[in-house]
């Protein structure tokens, strides 16, 4: 079975459109998100509603469990607290019912899911080999799946060595039979790798091989559509320059 892996979304309809367009014409025939389909974006509807059209396991992100009132905004940026308050006050109710059945963590299989981290589900970036060891070390799984980070990576561990690790770029291709993995697919709707398109990842289960993949969207049209809400601009301009 081969699975798409995205994560991220916030809310950007106009990224999450282009890379479900991509997963359609790939040979994935499930699709699975890590999390964070709101926040910082203006279309939160429109996400939530395409996630529980396509997505088959769909996790819970610190974005969405804000928005739900199950963890506190003390950490937020000013510019995220702002963008989930904004979407508590109207995101359909159904919509929110939805993010209230998700969880931070789950396991499909054979592989580990995570919004953030083994160690910390919710919170924890794994940009660093340093915290990639600690985190193989607490991982029950040979491979786990990570977003929150919004930038494309992988991490791999093999017996007697410390893990390495580096971010992907699309067309990157990895031999995931062996060792242990973690595998971040960056984010569709902000990526922060300084390219500014929407990403995503291919998982073939079947033959232990990943591939990282980018999809050009509307950047213009989700920025206006942020603007027309009145968030934070700079939520807006960061969508140019994929920071």
């Amino acid at each position: 079975m081969k699975v798409a892996v995205i994560s991220d979304i916030h809310a950007n309809r106009h990224a999450f459109e282009a890379t479900l367009d991509a997963v359609a014409a790939s040979d994935a025939s499930e699709l699975w998100c890590l999390g964070d389909l709101v926040g910082y974006g203006a279309e939160p509807d429109a996400c939530v509603e395409l996630a529980r059209e396509h997505v088959a396991v769909c996790l819970a992100g610190n974005h969405d469990l804000a928005v739900t009132g199950e963890i506190p905004m003390d950490e937020f940026s000013r510019g995220a607290s702002v963008a989930a308050q904004w979407t508590r006050e109207v995101i359909d109710p159904e919509n929110m019912d939805f993010l209230r059945s998700l969880r931070p963590q789950g396991e499909e299989a054979s592989v580990g899911l995570y919004h953030a981290s083994p160690r910390d589900p919710v919170w924890e970036y794994v940009l660093s080999t340093l915290l990639a060891e600690l985190c193989l070390d607490a991982q029950s799984h040979r491979l786990c799946l990570i977003g929150h980070s919004h930038v494309a990576l992988s991490f791999e561990r093999h017996e007697g060595e410390m893990a390495t690790g580096e971010p992907r770029r699309d067309g990157a291709v990895l031999d995931v039979a062996d060792g242990e993995w973690l595998l971040n697919p960056g984010s569709v709707g902000q990526p922060r790798d300084g390219d500014r398109r929407a990403s995503w990842m291919l998982l073939d289960l079947d033959g232990m091989a990943a591939s990282f993949h980018r999809a050009d969207y509307d950047v213009a049209g989700a920025a206006a559509a942020i603007r027309a809400a009145r968030l934070p601009d700079s939520l807006a301009e960061r969508l140019e320059y994929g920071q």
